[in-house]
């Protein structure tokens, strides 16, 4: 393999969040470049953020060197794949180990962007100060700056699981519910952020009982202007008494208001009336882009959508995956169906795998998303909106003020799961499943993490019953939809027979 080798910095569409991450970025670069020439490499810059397509497509694609592209901050995944597609030079994406920026969502969500496109590439990841010190990443360096490649283990991945006839008539009963009555997203929106691994399209929905209907987001605005302030008035009166805590005018967020509030329940409303007009069973909300100089952020619509305690409620919670991420909005909702037939609490909670540490003997990740976690989360109890708090989102990511739906997840043991497409060429569909605990962390662990990473948004320390290398080699997404209860053998039976290929994680 050649000995010169091309670094580049993937970047947000935003300025402001790229200019947040340059210490951090400065300082990785200092590493990664250390440790290449330690090796005998040629490394160079690509100078400035890749922050566009375009950009990608003029600066990565005449590129034939070997290629890292840099992670320590969240990035758009066609900032690397619109420059890399169509081409087999060596590609390795690497990260600081850190919370405090989502460089490790990024990684995960470009590298599953790569793999629904077809393009190989590799992974690589440390949080030593100084990376030249870390011998399994320069051990790791080294055989991709050989091969091209980095092999990982692969001992905690499999593709059956025993499941007792009990967890098959649950699936099979949802399986039948399913076909008999095609699953319909309402879709606001397309892909949101750069998050190409994260739609499917009617021709892959299709074939899993899922279709889509989309709906500009336009519509939303249009269709808040008939939402009567009556029903504004008891909404905003429903979420106080039910407990909401909300954090209106704290220090930096003092633009964050009652008025704020109510305009995201007017949003809220809107949303519900398109989801009775077109009779949806539930929706992927896009919001960013193209909300965000218009409106407040989505989240507290979301999280009031994702509760069955909510303004309006029919008893029922509407499954609604943020992003209009359709990798988890698909097994949200079949997850949903499986909980209420095996008589559980129907919420399935939307998070980021931002980041983990260690706490005694094992590996915890902080699973932290801004929006699409239910109240059920914080309180596990369907009638009440306790322990619930809405802060202001962060103005540097959200110029509109407006509230988010965070809390603290009880501890329980949980099933999680994940959709996503592989292998290019329409690709196919596959479903990851695993069992995992939501685990208490002492105050001062619990604060230091939280506050290490955004304080604002909903928190839960999960233990996915699999090594941090499997989830960082491996796991084929940024985000992961969490549920309470086991339900893992019908999952597991129910994504077979929809047509899945599942992959189970999970340690032997």
């Amino acid at each position: 393999m050649s000995k010169d080798v091309a670094i580049f910095w993937p970047g947000d569409y935003r300025d402001k969040p790229n200019q947040w991450a340059v210490p951090q970025l400065r300082e990785a670069t200092r590493n990664l470049l250390k440790a290449l020439r330690k090796l005998g490499r040629r490394p160079r810059l690509i100078e400035g953020f890749i922050s566009r397509p375009d950009q990608a497509i003029r600066k990565l694609g005449p590129v034939t060197d070997p290629t890292i592209g840099l992670f320590v901050h969240w990035t758009y995944g066609p900032h690397t794949t619109d420059g890399v597609v169509g081409k087999d030079n060596p590609l390795l994406l690497a990260s600081n180990f850190s919370g405090t920026w989502p460089g490790l969502v990024a990684l995960l969500n470009t590298g599953a962007c790569l793999a629904s496109l077809g393009r190989e590439f590799s992974r690589i990841w440390s949080s030593a100060r100084d990376w030249t010190r870390d011998a399994a990443f320069m051990e790791r360096l080294e055989e991709w700056c050989s091969s091209g490649r980095i092999p990982y283990r692969e001992d905690e991945l499999s593709y059956s699981a025993a499941v007792t006839p009990g967890a098959k008539r649950i699936a099979d009963e949802v399986v039948a519910e399913i076909r008999k009555q095609r699953v319909l997203a309402l879709m606001l929106g397309d892909t949101s952020m750069g998050m190409i691994n994260g739609y499917f399209g009617t021709r892959l929905l299709n074939t899993i009982g899922f279709t889509e209907h989309k709906v500009d987001q336009a519509w939303i605005i249009h269709r808040m202007r008939s939402v009567s302030p009556r029903r504004v008035d008891d909404a905003f009166e429903l979420v106080r008494s039910k407990g909401v805590a909300f954090h209106w005018r704290e220090k930096g967020a003092e633009d964050f208001t009652e008025g704020a509030t109510r305009e995201q329940l007017r949003m809220y409303l809107a949303v519900l009336d398109l989801v009775g007009e077109f009779k949806a069973d539930c929706v992927g909300w896009q919001y960013q882009l193209g909300l965000l100089p218009l409106l407040p952020p989505s989240d507290f619509c979301e999280g009031l959508l994702n509760s069955t305690c909510r303004p309006e409620s029919n008893g029922d919670l509407i499954i609604t995956s943020t992003e209009a991420d359709q990798g988890n909005l698909v097994p949200m909702e079949i997850m949903k169906r499986l909980l209420k037939k095996k008589g559980l609490h129907q919420a399935v909670m939307f998070h980021d795998v931002r980041w983990g540490g260690l706490h005694g003997n094992r590996f915890l990740w902080v699973l932290l998303n801004s929006g699409s976690c239910g109240a059920y989360a914080f309180n596990h109890d369907p009638r009440t909106l306790k322990g619930v708090h809405s802060y202001r989102q962060p103005a540097g990511y959200f110029p509109i003020p407006g509230g988010t739906f965070a809390g603290e997840s009880l501890p329980g043991e949980v099933t999680w799961a994940r959709a996503y497409l592989k292998g290019g060429d329409g690709g196919e569909l596959w479903m990851d499943v695993g069992r995992g605990e939501s685990v208490k962390l002492p105050p001062k662990k619990r604060d230091a993490w939280w506050e290490g990473t955004t304080r604002q948004w909903p928190f839960m320390a999960g233990d996915l019953r699999c090594s941090q290398e499997t989830v960082m080699a491996h796991y084929m997404s940024n985000h992961i939809a969490v549920a309470y209860g086991d339900i893992f053998g019908e999952m597991v039976a129910a994504s077979q027979a929809l047509g899945f290929k599942v992959r189970i994680l999970a340690k032997r």
